[in-house]
C-alpha cells in the first residue's frame, strides 16, 4: 500500500510518492507548515484582541464618566456640608473643617495604598522559574550521571 503526499512546493494540491521525498524535504515541509500555523494563530489572536478592544473602549468611557460623576457628587456634597456648617460657625472655619476631613481621607487612602503596593511583586516568579527550566529540557545527557 503506497501513500501519496501533497506537494507543498506546487501549492496546487499535486501529489508525490513518499519514496521520492527526502528527509530534508519532509523537515522543510514540517517547518513551513508550522510557520504557517503559527502565523495564522497570531493573526487570529490579533483579530480577537482587536474585536475585544472595540468592546472595551466604550465601557472604559462609561467608567470614566462614572468616575467624573462621582467626583462631582463628592465636590457638591462637600460644598453642601461647608454651607450647612456655615450656618452654625464662621464660613472660614466651616471650609477648614471640610478641608481637614478630606485631608484625613486622602492620607488614610495614601497609607493603605502604599501598604498594598509593597505587597505587589512585579516579577512573575513562576514564569521566570519555567523559563530557567526550559533550556534544561532541551539538553541531552552527555554522559553518565554521578
Amino acid at each position: 500500500m503506497s501513500s501519496i503526499l501533497p506537494d507543498p512546493a506546487t501549492g496546487s494540491g499535486a501529489t508525490r510518492e513518499p519514496s521520492d521525498v527526502s528527509v530534508g524535504q519532509l523537515m522543510g515541509d514540517i517547518s513551513n507548515d508550522l510557520s504557517t500555523l503559527v502565523r495564522q494563530e497570531l493573526d487570529l489572536a490579533k483579530a480577537e484582541l482587536k474585536q475585544e478592544a472595540a468592546k472595551a473602549v466604550p465601557a472604559a468611557g462609561m467608567l470614566g464618566g462614572a468616575g467624573f460623576a462621582g467626583y462631582m457628587t463628592i465636590l457638591f456634597l462637600s460644598i453642601t456640608v461647608w454651607m450647612t456648617l456655615s450656618n452654625l460657625i464662621d464660613p472660614a472655619w466651616a471650609a477648614l473643617i471640610v478641608t481637614i476631613v478630606w485631608g484625613i481621607v486622602g492620607a488614610v487612602l495614601f497609607v493603605r495604598g502604599r501598604q498594598r503596593m509593597k505587597q505587589v511583586n512585579p516579577i512573575p516568579e513562576r514564569t521566570v522559574e519555567t523559563v530557567k527550566q526550559t533550556p534544561a529540557a532541551f539538553k541531552t545527557p552527555s554522559g553518565p550521571s554521578h
